[in-house]
């Protein structure tokens, strides 16, 4: 009855408009105008970051990418809606819309068909990611607890107390975390004693298990306590009014605490196992990791910090070997370090740094691939006010006999003119391969031009750009503005354990652009994979050779080559199991492919 009433109301509305006189659909003048319409839109694609990799895309791979937009169709309308925000009311009081904000969206995406057809996706390398957030807090936490002769020490009792959300000021944590050997332990007299007692006696030594023991307050747990100073929450995250400099604060004031959670040998060895076993497991076949050289490092049964990082360093490239060895790791190609200096420290500190970074890399020349600055750019000091200690570093590794090129940090701000913004011409003008975040790339016509000339790749850490305020959810990201220009991107995770992200790897950056973004597409995805395959620091090269070895791509002779290749055939195999899995979905009607284009764009190299 309703369909008949529908078809009745259908004929009398085209009735008057033939009445009226308004053009219909099928009217020559109209298709006319459609085509011509189409024709702008076809145009303008031909300039997106992706065109060359559409244009080699196998028939495979065609249908793997009708059939995700198909899938991704049907969940937006039956994930997504307000239909069905019933299921999220304990989390949200708001409605349920694609791309709403992450820490709303996550547990929901992680239940969803999309996620587990991505999650499987092989993503090429990781390379924009600082490795003291990369460890899972939980899991960190429960190794100290288990590790014998942890424990934790304090200027004076320790108190539960609710913490601001968003703290006024940048705090170092209150406590200590470390190994202590029984010998020492037999010459303290802390029996009875609670950390959390006024009679608690200053910098005392207190068995961890006896801390969680003992932990006084009923709504919550020590774990629980511990771990929410070593992430932002979720509920931090959604505060936007507070500001860039509230959750910068909060966000910086994590990174002591997970630092004494993870840099006790021991720990750290099987830390770094289940890191690249997350990594690899996501598809990651490589990663480029950050640190700060700032934390200490002790040895098995030590209580006492090395001098210095040979030793750390020793220890990092022993795990790395070990997990490649391993059935995980068998496809796994390695991690190398860009060694990082924070941006709000003096001279004195950072020279003393970068001669540490030079010694590092002379004597382990294959672990150290890179030199960045790190912190908040708004707050900290700006590239062109480093120039000259970054010039007198260039040539303190040329008289070493060592080449560290920059991958800069720059654009991670919302100014547009601002010093901070400005970080972006110095970064190009120094010769960055890479540049960390670009988030207001979108605003430098020109500069764009010059990343896109120069052969540089932008490292996009969308949720990371979220969580941390430059925008609101992923709609609003300028990510899509790059990549219509033609920009080379990679997706990167940047700090995913104090993010919220609540597992390691690249799925999350994967999932939420892919379904956010109608331009995006499989051919996106795949390209700004292919682009971290094509942009890694796996192997030293002079900056002839790194731009040869961009230019050339496939047919190049690098180790770069082989692993492209190697990434293609992984890639393949997937688009194979996406048309097995869900072949319901292969003849889904969806609107307009774009995949046709001219001989000549097709043939075009895909960085001009």
């Amino acid at each position: 009855m309703a369909d008949a009433s529908d078809e009745e109301s259908l004929t009398s509305l085209q009735e008057w408009e033939l009445d009226e006189g308004v053009p219909q659909v099928d009217d020559p003048f109209i298709q006319k105008y459609m085509s011509g319409r189409n024709a702008l839109i076809e145009q303008e694609k031909k300039q997106r970051h992706d065109r060359a990799f559409k244009a080699t895309m196998t028939p495979i791979a065609k249908k793997a990418a009708k059939i995700l937009q198909a899938i991704r169709k049907q969940e937006l309308k039956e994930k997504w809606t307000s239909k069905y925000e019933e299921s999220l009311a304990e989390h949200n009081d708001g409605n349920l819309y694609p791309g709403m904000m992450f820490s709303l969206a996550r547990d929901r995406a992680e239940s969803t068909e999309l996620w587990r057809i991505l999650e499987r996706m092989p993503k090429g390398c990781l390379l924009h990611a600082h490795m003291d957030a990369m460890f899972n807090i939980e899991w960190l936490i429960d190794q100290n607890l288990q590790e014998k002769g942890i424990h934790i020490i304090a200027p004076g009792p320790l108190t539960v107390q609710k913490r601001s959300a968003m703290p006024g000021r940048t705090v170092p944590p209150s406590f200590q975390i470390r190994y202590f050997s029984e010998a020492d332990m037999a010459k303290v007299n802390n029996k009875g004693m609670s950390i959390w007692k006024s009679t608690y006696v200053a910098n005392t030594p207190i068995p961890i298990r006896e801390a969680q023991r003992t932990f006084p307050d009923d709504d919550t747990t020590f774990k629980k306590w511990l771990a929410s100073k070593c992430r932002i929450e979720p509920e931090e995250s959604l505060q936007h009014h507070h500001g860039l400099d509230a959750i910068w604060r909060r966000f910086q004031s994590t990174f002591p605490v997970i630092e004494q959670l993870l840099f006790y040998e021991p720990i750290f060895r099987r830390a770094m196992q289940m890191m690249l076993g997350d990594l690899a497991k996501d598809g990651i076949m490589y990663v480029d990791l950050r640190m700060a050289f700032l934390f200490q490092f002790f040895l098995t049964g030590k209580n006492t910090p090395e001098q210095g990082y040979t030793k750390f360093f020793q220890v990092w490239g022993e795990e790395i070997e070990k997990f490649k060895k391993t059935e995980a790791g068998k496809n796994f190609k390695g991690a190398r370090m860009i060694w990082t200096i924070i941006r709000v420290f003096d001279n004195r500190m950072i020279a003393d740094n970068m001669k540490q970074c030079i010694a590092i890399k002379k004597k382990f020349p294959q672990l150290i691939c890179g030199f960045d600055c790190v912190g908040q750019e708004d707050n900290g000091r700006t590239l062109a006010d480093l120039t000259p200690l970054l010039f007198w570093f260039k040539k303190q590794c040329a008289e070493a006999g060592v080449d560290i090129p920059f991958f800069f940090h720059a654009g991670e701000c919302l100014g547009d003119g601002n010093s901070t913004d400005n970080n972006l011409y110095d970064a190009i003008l120094l010769g960055t391969r890479r540049i960390g975040h670009g988030y207001s790339m979108f605003k430098h016509p020109l500069l764009i031009d010059m990343v896109k000339e120069k052969k540089i790749l932008i490292e996009s850490c969308p949720i990371s750009n979220e969580v941390l305020r430059l925008s609101s959810s992923i709609l609003s990201h300028t990510l899509p503005a790059l990549l219509a220009r033609g920009v080379s991107v990679s997706l990167n995770n940047d700090d995913p354990c104090i993010l919220g992200y609540g597992k390691n790897g690249l799925t999350h950056d994967f999932w939420q652009c892919f379904m956010a973004f109608d331009n995006l597409g499989l051919e996106g995805l795949g390209t700004m994979a292919e682009n971290s395959v094509k942009w890694c620091a796996i192997e030293d090269q002079k900056q002839a050779d790194w731009i040869k070895g961009i230019n050339d791509g496939y047919m190049g002779k690098t180790v770069k080559a082989q692993m492209m290749k190697a990434w293609r055939t992984e890639f393949e195999k997937w688009c194979q199991f996406v048309i097995l899995e869900y072949p319901q979905y292969a003849e889904s009607d969806e609107d307009g492919d774009s995949e046709e284009e001219s001989e000549e764009d097709e043939e075009e190299d895909d960085d001009e």
